[in-house]
């Protein structure tokens, strides 16, 4: 979660991380800027910048076999960043399949990822599954796995992030809820530690509207940034092609984010396809902070055409792509349009 701004700390190279010497950022300190896409054949991307100057990036592979791990100075740098393999799935039993959206977070002094996966033999009954690396560098070190993190229900659950507000520790996540007609909705719950929820988890969001019903009756991949004295939870919403789009979640943040009626809903999603800049299916999104350690960036996966042959799942060029994110004047976010291929987007664009 991006929740406050980190500034950029001086360090040396490391193996696996990449340095952009003519910069990446936002309006930063050389006025460089950002070129589309940052990563190709990446989906569900998610960005950790952490506090060793290091952005850590990790996604979704076409292949959904494995998960991997890049790093750079930069965020332009991570697309030039040479990537590691620090984890396959399973040969046979859980976490043999679909391996799927990734998330990175540095917690306690030590690493942790969470993913989606399946067992080989039953490759639809997805949950949810966490990796711990106690080594100060994630590509050091082993990876134990932590197991799987227990909802209320044993169904079809995914796309985990974790994030902390007022000094609790929340996991927001996807899930089909028994009884609902959807695919999945959207949960949040207290954590115990990394791996284990305290309860009880509560139905923060449903599909309801038309553009979150297109396809599939979905609502997945959330993520928050707090700012304004607001907590925000995107989310996307529709099935994985052109029709999909990011929906928002509010609350305020001296509000209890455990109570639903504390949480309202955007009736139109904040970010879709666009033709002009030929960008579709936007989504599945996470934030960061630009090199400048203010500006806020928005960071999502798209196709750079709309029309798929067969299953979108087995269409690969779902590409990683940065963005600045605006702000509105009743300080609510401004996700603007996705902008055009290896168009350069300045701060002042």
């Amino acid at each position: 979660m991006a929740a406050g701004a980190l500034a950029a700390l001086p360090c040396l190279a490391l193996p696996g991380s990449a340095d952009a010497a003519t910069g990446g950022g936002l309006g930063g300190p050389r006025s460089a800027a950002y070129r589309n896409p940052i990563v190709e054949r990446r989906a569900d991307p998610h960005i950790h910048r952490h506090t060793d100057g290091f952005y850590y990036f990790t996604a979704t592979v076409p292949e959904y076999d494995r998960i991997v791990l890049r790093r750079s100075r930069t965020l332009q740098g991570l697309s030039r960043a040479e990537e590691s393999v620090i984890w396959r799935k399973h040969a046979t039993g859980v976490m043999g399949a679909h391996i799927w959206a990734p998330e990175i977070h540095r917690i306690g002094g030590k690493w942790y990822i969470y993913f989606a996966s399946a067992p080989a033999e039953s490759v639809w009954d997805i949950r949810i599954w966490v990796l711990e690396n106690g080594n100060r560098d994630p590509f050091q070190g082993s990876w134990t796995e932590r197991g799987q993190i227990k909802t209320a229900w044993e169904t079809f659950s995914l796309d985990a992030t974790t994030f902390t507000h007022r000094g609790e520790r929340y996991l927001a996540w996807a899930q089909h809820e028994p009884g609902m007609d959807n695919n999945t909705g959207l949960f949040l719950s207290r954590m115990a530690n990394p791996w284990t929820l305290t309860g009880p988890q509560i139905r923060l969001s449903t599909p309801e509207y038309d553009w979150e019903c297109v396809g599939y009756k979905v609502n997945e991949g959330p993520y928050a940034i707090r700012r304004n004295g607001r907590v925000f939870l995107s989310y996307s919403a529709s099935a994985t092609d052109y029709h999909y789009c990011i929906g928002l979640l509010t609350a305020d943040a001296d509000r209890d984010l455990m109570d639903p009626s504390n949480w309202s809903k955007s009736a139109e999603p904040v970010f879709t396809s666009d033709d002009t800049s030929k960008q579709y299916g936007p989504g599945h999104n996470c934030f960061t902070v630009a090199e400048d350690g203010r500006t806020d960036v928005l960071v999502y996966h798209a196709r750079p055409y709309k029309e798929i042959e067969g299953d979108p799942l087995h269409d690969p060029n779902r590409h990683t792509r940065v963005q600045r994110l605006g702000w509105h004047a009743d300080g609510t976010p401004d996700f603007g349009v996705p902008v055009a291929d290896a168009t350069r987007q300045n701060e002042g664009a």
